[in-house]
């Protein structure tokens, strides 16, 4: 009998520790070391290897890699990879339970055709999938199911159907009877995603990995699940609210700043092919409090609505809530309003809402986020027809952003007549577009009436 020894393993980082600790002490995350029971063989002597030493090749004689892309037909998610599937790449695919993420690998399946497809699932029964994909629509004459966990099985299954496409859902089901530890581990899990990722690169087969996700949003397992794979797409939305986000967190073949918009129906997932006016379309315009930005999410400029409400606090200390909006960056708004405009906001509950369930990270959504507090906290409203864009600094000054031309572009296409810009674009003109130009968050928003 192999002997057996204890260890512990952070689910989140996979640093390993020969104790239990309440805190991991490499990334910091309270109650993650988990407990794992490791088969240890008996140990073997040294011997000096007589291997001959591999020989290093100049770069000039490596040979170009030949660029084999298939095009899904789903244009947002040909989007995010960077113009499709990459042969012999590995993708992981995380998202919150019922996001979507199994809809739109079977949708993926039904635009592929006539091409090999594996789809291995561990968390369903074959009668599962086909009863979602008789829903969807879905016929897939190229699709195979097998419903199976274990490893070994999946790769024999792999190796006698030889598909140009194979699915695992999810990751953290499947296992190896090679580790004594269960299936979902950080063992079970780095050592299957290893292996797998070794079978694409050796026979050319492109993997999609579907994996859960933690309560923080992360992919659940070790981060060296991330490390060994081509490309990390996350699948974002409120599961009780129609709209999905697909970002790419990390792409070895494509840009990771892009992002696909989805709407979930019943009849599966729909590309948001124009999403500015999706989630414009329910905007009041006479209304305090809202304001619009044109937002960058990669190559494609976005215009999304911003809410503030702005309440007198009913405790001592008041309310500061931000959804789509980081928090820390609300309050430093917060501060330049009270320091270098004059709004006292020290007393005033405080909640910003950026509409449609995207997310906002980029500096050119703080004057938009600002005039939409001081419109809220005067009752004034912002004008109809303006579209905001501009970083703020803690000086007060407006800071430019990248891409200033194509902002403009697609705020002139959906009918807004003027932009509140920084002072520093110079001399740019936009078609349809009257700029207002404002060198401090104080003159902007004098410009709009909200002081």
């Amino acid at each position: 009998m192999p002997k057996t020894i204890s260890r512990f393993t952070c689910q989140s980082c996979g640093y390993e520790s020969p104790r239990w600790l309440g805190q991991c002490p490499a990334c910091g995350a309270w109650n993650t070391l988990v407990e794992e029971t490791v088969a240890v063989s008996a140990a073997r002597p040294r011997r000096a290897s007589n291997v001959p030493a591999p020989e290093a090749v100049p770069l000039k004689a490596v040979l170009p890699m030949p660029e084999a892309r298939w095009r899904t037909g789903i244009g947002e998610l040909d989007r995010v990879l960077g113009g499709g599937i990459m042969r012999a790449s590995v993708v992981l695919l995380g998202g919150d339970p019922g996001i979507g993420k199994s809809t739109l690998l079977l949708q993926l399946a039904e635009r592929l055709g006539e091409r090999q497809l594996l789809y291995v699932t561990g968390e369903e029964s074959l009668e599962q999938v086909r009863h979602r994909a008789e829903r969807l629509g879905i016929h897939a004459p190229g699709l195979r199911l097998l419903a199976e966990t274990d490893l070994e099985r999946i790769m024999a299954a792999a190796d006698a159907l030889e598909p140009e496409l194979l699915i695992v859902d999810s990751i953290q089901t499947v296992y190896t009877p090679e580790l004594q530890s269960a299936p979902g581990t950080v063992a079970q899990v780095r050592e299957c995603a290893a292996r797998l990722v070794r079978m694409a690169k050796t026979k050319g087969c492109a993997v999609f990995l579907v994996g859960h996700v933690t309560k923080e949003g992360w992919v659940a397992g070790p981060r060296t699940l991330e490390h060994v794979v081509d490309a990390v797409l996350q699948f974002e939305g409120d599961r009780h609210y129609a709209y999905r986000v697909l970002r790419a967190i990390k792409n070895r073949f494509g840009p990771t700043n892009e992002l696909g918009l989805f709407e979930m129906t019943d009849h599966g997932l729909r590309e948001v092919s124009n999403p500015s006016e999706l989630f414009l379309a329910q905007r009041r315009p006479d209304v305090s409090g809202s304001a619009v930005v044109a937002a960058m999410e990669g190559t494609r400029p976005l215009l999304v609505e911003v809410q503030a409400l702005v309440a007198p606090t009913a405790f001592g200390t008041p309310a500061r809530t931000s959804t789509g909006f980081d928090g820390r960056r609300l309050a430093v708004l917060l501060a330049v309003l009270d320091r270098r405009v004059g709004l006292s906001l020290a007393y005033q509950d405080v909640y910003v809402n950026v509409v449609g369930g995207i997310r906002l990270d980029e500096p050119a959504a703080d004057l938009a986020v600002a005039a939409a507090v001081a419109s809220s906290f005067r009752d004034r409203p912002i004008p109809s027809d303006l579209v905001l864009i501009g970083e703020v600094g803690l000086a007060g000054e407006l800071r430019l952003t990248g891409a200033m031309e194509r902002r403009l572009e697609e705020a002139a296409r959906l009918g807004f007549g003027r932009a509140l810009v920084p002072k520093g674009v110079g001399s740019l003109r936009v078609a349809g577009i009257n700029l207002l130009r404002a060198e401090t968050l104080v003159h902007a928003l004098e410009l709009i009436g909200c002081l």
